[in-house]
């Protein structure tokens, strides 16, 4: 979802340069095969070691990265129709998005209520341990309301498109409520207890992304709905998506601001590389997105050069993990027990 999402947020931008797409197609090309080496690695592990998968759902500090198995299915998904159709056509990139956005969507919705209630019934969970991980089997089901519309032009005219529409929505509701109710509890553990340990410093970028993605997400709805529900709620929904976008992304950016102030800190205080450096990728990126659909709804060019820049900040968070990352596996630290 981290490489994906670099494809994804470049497709959305108004830039035009030559070699732009043929690098967005690189990069897809490149998830795509991630997502497949890691779906067969995790296939085997719970085949051939099931007894220590399960273990890890009923750990609170590793069970909510299941969200991102789901993020991943949709990112790639996403990027393949808008991306991939160049290298593979659009008949094949549009049923590749499908079941991607369909397993996608059914593992995020599982994990979404999954995960909260193992945590209530099952985990442990040490009072003031809240962490922004807890977001991500939240945010799941708000990655599929910002990805869906993008099929919605693709179905049977009339009752198909939308009630898929309309379930976009409703799981763009889902997932803003929840997240609604989760952050507190982060800000109260950060308030309370202290700065997170340095190495989880970086998930605080993770807050970052149900704001972003839920400004995607009514950007892309409002673009959707014109000829699939009445003028009105044509007009209401694009309406939405400014007067909700606007003030939303306004606090993912003092949220950003408050978290590269953390991480500063964090790396001053000898803070060293870990897998949790790749947070810093997908959130942006759906701050980018976020940014690129408020300069489609708006006609600011202050959306379009801010989704620039976020987008600059994107490739070179990715690039600094992929290459951190690809260092570890060669030296055997990432898979040392």
């Amino acid at each position: 979802m981290g490489t994906a999402i670099v494809a994804n947020a470049g497709a959305a931008l108004p830039l035009t340069a030559p070699g732009l797409r043929l690098a967005y197609r690189a990069v897809w090309a490149l998830s795509a095969l991630l997502l497949v080496t890691l779906l067969a690695a995790r296939t085997a592990h719970w085949a051939r070691h099931g007894d220590q998968a399960r273990r890890q759902l009923l750990d609170p500090a590793v069970a909510p990265f299941y969200g991102c198995l789901s993020m991943a299915l949709l990112a790639v998904g996403g990027g393949t129709l808008a991306v991939g159709k160049d290298v593979i056509g659009t008949p094949a990139a549009l049923a590749a998005d499908a079941v991607l956005w369909t397993a996608g969507t059914l593992v995020g919705l599982a994990a979404a209520a999954g995960i909260p209630y193992l945590m209530v019934v099952r985990h442990r969970i040490a009072e003031g341990s809240a962490s922004p991980v807890w977001l991500l089997p939240l945010v799941a089901p708000m990655v599929s309301a910002a990805l869906g519309p993008a099929l919605v032009p693709h179905l049977p005219a009339g009752q198909w498109r939308e009630a898929m529409l309309l379930a976009c929505y409703a799981m763009f509701g889902m997932s803003l409520l929840a997240t609604v109710l989760v952050l507190p509890l982060v800000l109260s553990r950060l308030f309370h207890h202290g700065p997170l340990p340095l190495a989880l410093t970086p998930t605080l970028f993770l807050v970052l992304g149900p704001l972003g993605q839920s400004t995607t997400a009514v950007s892309n709805l409002g673009d959707a709905a014109p000829g699939v529900v009445i003028p009105s709620y044509v007009h209401a929904m694009g309406a939405f998506a400014v007067l909700y976008g606007v003030p939303v992304f306004g606090f993912a950016l003092l949220w950003l601001a408050i978290a590269v102030a953390m991480v500063i800190r964090a790396v001053r205080n000898g803070m060293g590389f870990a897998m949790t450096w790749w947070g810093f990728t997908f959130p942006i990126g759906t701050c980018v997105t976020g940014a690129a659909g408020l300069a489609r709804h708006t006609g600011l060019a202050a959306f379009d050069w801010l989704a620039v820049g976020l987008y600059a900040v994107l490739v070179t968070a990715v690039a600094v993990a992929g290459t951190r990352t690809a260092h570890g596996l060669l030296r055997g630290r990432l898979l040392c027990a």
